[in-house]
C-alpha cells in the first residue's frame, strides 16, 4: 500500500461523509478506513503467497472493525465503507475506483465451485445499507443499489436497482411525466407525491395504468373523428364527471367500529334485563 493510495482513501471520506472533521479523527475512529488499510496489507501478503498470514490479518480486521474483506478480493482506489458493520466482500469480488458501500452489504457468491463466483462493481457504484449483490455478476459504472435490495443479475451503467429481487428503475422522460400529469389531472388523481425517484410498486402500477389510458384515449379520439366525418356526432356528448370519493381515515373508521360495538353491548344488556324481568 502506497502513501498516495492511503491519502486517497482518507480524502474520499471527506468527500462522502459530512461528519468527518479532520484526518486524525478519520484515521483513529473510522472502521471503514481501518478495514481498507488492513485489506491492502493482507492483499499484498496474499499476492506474495503468504496466504495464511493474509487470512490471519483479515480475521483480526474483522474482529476489530466488523468488516470482512477476503484478502484475495480486488479493490480499486478511493474505496469507502461508511459505518461498515456487517460488510462482507468475497474472494473473487472486483471493485473499481470511487465505490461506496454502506453497512450490512454483502458481495457474496452463489456457488461452491472454484473460479469467479463474486460480483464485479465498476467505478462509481454506490451500494446501500443491507443490500446483497450475489454471484459473478457485473454492476455497471455509476449504478446505485438501493438499501436491502437483492441483486442477482447484471446491472447496466447509471441505473438504480431496488427491491427483492432487484429491479431496475429508470428516471422517466419529460414527455412521459407531462403525459402522466395531464392524465392525472383529467381523472382527478394526484399521483405525484410518489415518483420514479421514490419507487413504490403501487405508484408504478398506477403510472402504467395512466399510460395505458392515454393510449386508449388517443384511439377513441381517432375513432370519434372518423365517425364525425361520416356524420355520426354521438361522440360529441360530454362524458359524465367522476364522482368525488369521500375518504375516511383509519382512526375515524376504528372509532366508528368502537362506537358500534358499544351500542351492541348496551342493546344486549337491555335485552338480557328485559328477559330476566
Amino acid at each position: 500500500m502506497s502513501i498516495r493510495q492511503l491519502r486517497d482513501d482518507i480524502a474520499c471520506v471527506f468527500e462522502r461523509d459530512p461528519a468527518a472533521r479532520n484526518t486524525f479523527e478519520v484515521l483513529t475512529t473510522y472502521p471503514g478506513v481501518h478495514a481498507i488499510i488492513h485489506y491492502r496489507i493482507a492483499n499484498r501478503l496474499w499476492r506474495m503467497g503468504l496466504k495464511w498470514l493474509a487470512r490471519l490479518l483479515s480475521t483480526f480486521s474483522r474482529w476489530m472493525t466488523g468488516i470482512e474483506i477476503h484478502p484475495g478480493a480486488t479493490i480499486g482506489n478511493r474505496f469507502f465503507i461508511d459505518h461498515g458493520m456487517g460488510v462482507v466482500i468475497g474472494e473473487t469480488a472486483e471493485i473499481g475506483d470511487d465505490v461506496t458501500l454502506y453497512h450490512g452489504v454483502t458481495l457474496g457468491g452463489t456457488s461452491w465451485n472454484k473460479g469467479k463466483r463474486h460480483p464485479t462493481l465498476h467505478d462509481g457504484v454506490v451500494v446501500g445499507a443491507g443490500a446483497k449483490v450475489l454471484g459473478p455478476i457485473t454492476v455497471g459504472q455509476d449504478a446505485r443499489i438501493g438499501s436491502n435490495a437483492v441483486v442477482t443479475k447484471d446491472v447496466p451503467d447509471s441505473v438504480t436497482v431496488v427491491g427483492i429481487p432487484g429491479r431496475i428503475i429508470r428516471k422517466a422522460t419529460t414527455d412521459e411525466e407531462n403525459r402522466r400529469q395531464a392524465m392525472a389531472a383529467k381523472i382527478g388523481f394526484d399521483a405525484y407525491g410518489m415518483t420514479d425517484d421514490m419507487p413504490d410498486p403501487i405508484a408504478r402500477s398506477i403510472h402504467n395504468l395512466m399510460d395505458h389510458m392515454h393510449h386508449v384515449d388517443r384511439k377513441i379520439d381517432n375513432m370519434c373523428r372518423a365517425l364525425s366525418n361520416l356524420g355520426d356526432h354521438s361522440c360529441e356528448d360530454a362524458l359524465p364527471e367522476l364522482e368525488k370519493e369521500t375518504f375516511v381515515s383509519l382512526h375515524e373508521r376504528l372509532e366508528a367500529e368502537k362506537v358500534a360495538e358499544q351500542k351492541a353491548e348496551v342493546a344486549a344488556e337491555k335485552g338480557a334485563d328485559q328477559r330476566s324481568q
